[in-house]
């Protein structure tokens, strides 16, 4: 588990702003810090138990070859498909992230407890871009020359007129509709107060997709390696933690997992988690050979699903890093991150009684990855009693 210190607040508000393109509902809460407003302090354990303590986890090593057909480009200065710096100088140097693509984006419209982040209704996105941590005040800049095509109160699009579009979030505009902008050298506006990051998105032909692949935001490298942190077991979504010596039936299969951002942020996300942009599975018998392909349970590093599915990607009790429960702001509190591997509950009676291991393997966009598993018995023969 990865643990932030409880530093005071010292700002006298905070805001967190994330809308999505293509119609999609707003996510939008803003905290004034006056008497109303409370700032709390939420374990991800009670988030993610109900009712009995968290079963250990055993994590071994494995491996897994991730290809991507896009090959490394070099930054280009012109408009292209071939690459593109950063909008925030220096252009040529890489910059801290410290919100991931395909992250949880939640807000809560019920109390900060485990009721709460389990049952509350709400506005639950998936991350649609990067953030990229930079002062307040700081001028952004086009990635890729072209036409601003839109204008808002906190964020503009460029269109690349090839297909591509990009958007700046969470910048005071000081550019207007139709303006032609020319990369590295229009200033498209200024880093809001309080926000300390610029929202980043790419979209081709129509579709939101990653700008930490190969081929897009460079230069980008990374280093660390994500972590499962626990892998668990439930009857339904909302259903207690199974005991996994004892599977039976139709079970969800949880895995919490994590990445690390490859560069430190500063500020007040210092130390906050990413997602993962692969996540993937298989069952093992006990000498080590697979009885199952490796399945896909998240896979983040090109596009995100539709926002309608995002409970059937992230299992309940997910919430963000500096989570909202209207209107309590989890200040310095990282999120936790739970995964389903499978989309609709996986049916034991496909699989012979047994003993097996789960092997689950989280993978970053530049392949660093690392690996945890469970120890899992199946029995659904009549009773409890085994041999």
């Amino acid at each position: 588990m990865r643990t932030v210190g409880n530093t005071a607040l010292t700002r006298h508000s905070a805001a967190i702003s994330e809308r999505l393109v293509g119609g999609e509902s707003a996510i939008w809460a803003a905290f004034d810090g006056g008497p109303m407003t409370t700032f709390t302090y939420i374990s991800r354990g009670a988030a993610r138990m109900l009712a009995i303590a968290a079963l250990a986890t055993c994590a071994v090593a494995t491996s897994l070859s991730i290809t991507d057909s896009a090959s490394a480009q070099g930054r280009s200065s012109k408009a292209s498909a071939s690459g593109y710096g950063w909008p925030v100088k220096p252009f040529d140097r890489q910059h801290p992230i410290r919100g991931g693509f395909g992250d949880p984006r939640t807000l809560f419209f019920g109390p900060p407890t485990t009721e709460g982040v389990l049952t509350s209704n709400g506005s639950f996105q998936f991350h649609f871009g990067v953030d990229i941590s930079a002062p307040d005040g700081t001028k952004v800049y086009p990635v890729v020359s072209g036409t601003v095509s839109q204008i808002n109160a906190d964020w503009i699009g460029v269109d690349a007129n090839d297909g591509r579009s990009f958007q700046y979030w969470h910048i005071h505009p000081a550019v207007a509709k139709g303006a032609k902008v020319e990369v590295d050298k229009t200033v498209l506006g200024t880093i809001l107060p309080g926000a300390e990051h610029v929202h980043f998105t790419e979209i081709q032909n129509g579709k939101v997709v990653n700008p930490l692949q190969l081929g897009h935001l460079t230069p980008y490298s990374d280093t660390t390696k994500p972590e499962v942190d626990a892998i668990t077991f439930r009857a339904t979504d909302l259903g207690r933690d199974l005991m996994p010596n004892f599977i039976r039936g139709s079970i969800e299969m949880v895995a919490e997992a994590y990445d690390t951002p490859s560069l430190p942020v500063p500020g007040s996300w210092k130390g906050m988690p990413v997602a993962p942009a692969l996540l993937t599975w298989h069952l093992e018998t006990l000498a080590g050979r697979a009885v199952s392909a490796e399945h896909v349970a998240a896979d983040f590093r090109r596009a995100i699903p539709s926002n309608s599915l995002f409970w059937s990607y992230y299992a309940r009790g997910t919430y963000q890093n500096q989570s909202v429960f209207k209107p309590h702001y989890s200040y310095r509190q990282p999120g936790c991150f739970l995964f389903k591997l499978t989309r609709t509950p996986l049916d034991t009676k496909t699989l012979k009684d047994g003993v097996y291991d789960l092997v689950v393997t989280a993978t970053d966009i530049r392949g660093n990855h690392s690996s945890s598993s469970r120890r899992i018995t199946i029995h659904n023969r009549p009773g409890w009693i085994g041999s």
